[in-house]
C-alpha cells in the first residue's frame, strides 16, 4: 500500500461525525455546541420543554421563540436565545435551523449542516396534526437521528377525532350519572391538547394547579378554552359532573379524594396495553400519544431521503434491526438519557407546582 493511500484511509478514520454521542449529550464538535444535553454544558440547543430534554444547568440555551417562556417557567432565570422556524444561524461555520416536530407546542427538530452534509435530530415528534402543536415538517438529510418511543408494529394510533369523540362521550356519560370526570395528562403538552379538544358544551373544565400554571404560560402563543383552577374555595358540588384535567402524579393523592364520586381516565400511547391501565388503577384508558406510532416513524424516515438512521430512545434495538434487515437502511442505536428519568422529573415538577 502506498503512503498516500494509507494517509487517505487514516484521515478518513480520524474524521469525526458531524454529531456524536458522549457522556453529556449529542455533541457537535465543530460548533462546540450540544443538543438536548443531559448534563450541564456551555451551550445547548433545546428541542422542547419536557424535562428530559431541557435540563437545568447550561450556561446558554438556544430554542424556538415560543419555547422560551416554557423553559423559563420550568428552569427559572436562564440565558436563552429564541429562534424562528427555518431561521438559519451559524456557529463556527456550522449551520443550524429549527423545524416543527409536532410533538407538543414549540417542539423542534434540529437541522445541522456543514460543508453540504446534513444531519437532523427529531427530539420527540409525531406526524399527526393535533390542532395545537406546530405540524411536523419533513426535513431532507443524510443522517436522521430519531426517537422511537413507540417503535413496535403494535402501536398504531386511531385518528385524533375518533379518540376525542370517545373522550367527550365518556365525560357526558359520567355527567349524566352524577360523577366527576378526571382526565390525566402531563402538565406540558398532553394537558393542553386535551383542553383544546374537550367539548365545553358538556360542562366546565377545571384544572389542577400544575396544569393551570403551564397553561397560563402558553396562552400567549396558543389559543385554548377557558379553564378554572381548582382552589380550596371551590366546593365538590360545584365541580360535580364537570371535568378535571390533572397530571398523572395527582392520581392516588389526597388532593383527588375530595371529588368523590369520580371516574378516572388516562390519555396515553401506553393505554394500547390493557395491563398498563390496570397497573395504574385507572378506570378508562384512551390511546392518545404525542409520539409517532410505527407507521409514523417509518413514513417520517422515508420522507427525509436519508441514508443513515440512528435510533435513540424507545424500542431502539428492534426498530433499528427492522430498518436494516427489512428496509435496507444503514441503521444503528445510541444510548441517551431521554425518557429514562423523564417520568420521575415530571412528577417532581408537578408536585412543586
Amino acid at each position: 500500500m502506498s503512503f498516500s493511500i494509507f494517509k487517505l484511509l487514516f484521515n478518513r478514520k480520524m474524521i469525526q461525525p458531524l454529531l456524536v454521542f458522549n457522556e453529556k449529550g449529542i455533541y457537535c464538535q465543530k460548533a462546540d455546541v450540544y443538543i438536548d444535553a443531559w448534563r450541564p454544558v456551555d451551550k445547548c440547543i433545546i428541542t422542547h420543554g419536557h424535562a428530559d430534554h431541557s435540563r437545568w444547568g447550561h450556561k446558554q440555551y438556544i430554542t424556538h421563540t415560543n419555547n422560551v417562556p416554557i423553559i423559563k417557567h420550568r428552569l427559572g432565570e436562564i440565558v436563552v436565545t429564541g429562534k424562528d422556524w427555518n431561521e438559519t444561524f451559524s456557529i463556527n461555520g456550522v449551520k443550524f435551523s429549527l423545524h416543527p416536530a409536532g410533538h407538543i407546542m414549540a417542539s423542534a427538530q434540529v437541522r445541522v449542516e456543514y460543508k453540504g452534509e446534513v444531519w437532523v435530530f427529531t427530539g420527540d415528534f409525531k406526524t399527526e396534526d393535533d390542532g395545537l402543536a406546530e405540524v411536523y415538517e419533513p426535513v431532507k438529510c443524510h443522517t436522521f437521528i430519531t426517537e422511537c418511543t413507540f417503535g413496535l408494529p403494535a402501536f398504531k394510533w386511531e385518528p385524533q377525532a375518533e379518540v376525542f369523540k370517545d373522550i367527550n362521550n365518556w365525560w357526558a356519560t359520567n355527567k349524566n350519572e352524577g360523577r366527576t370526570s378526571i382526565l390525566f395528562g402531563y402538565s406540558l403538552g398532553k394537558a393542553q391538547r386535551l383542553l383544546k379538544h374537550l367539548d365545553t358544551s358538556i360542562g366546565k373544565i377545571y384544572t389542577h394547579g400544575a396544569v393551570e400554571n403551564m397553561t397560563e404560560v402558553v396562552r400567549e402563543h396558543y389559543k385554548l378554552p377557558e379553564t378554572t383552577r381548582i382552589t380550596r374555595d371551590i366546593s365538590k358540588d360545584e365541580i360535580k359532573g364537570n371535568i378535571i384535567v390533572a397530571p398523572p402524579s395527582a392520581h392516588g393523592s389526597t388532593w383527588i379524594r375530595r371529588f368523590v364520586p369520580y371516574v378516572t381516565a388516562s390519555a396515553s400511547g401506553w393505554m394500547t396495553f390493557r395491563g398498563a391501565r390496570r397497573r395504574r388503577a385507572i378506570d378508562r384508558g384512551f390511546v392518545l400519544s404525542d409520539h409517532a406510532d410505527w407507521e409514523g416513524l417509518l413514513s417520517a424516515i422515508d420522507a427525509t431521503g436519508c441514508e443513515k438512521v440512528i435510533a435513540t430512545h424507545g424500542y431502539t434495538d428492534i426498530f433499528a434491526r427492522y430498518l436494516r434487515e427489512e428496509l435496507g437502511y444503514d441503521a444503528r442505536t445510541e444510548k441517551t438519557q431521554y425518557e429514562e428519568e423523564s417520568a420521575e422529573i415530571e412528577k417532581k415538577i408537578e408536585n412543586e407546582d
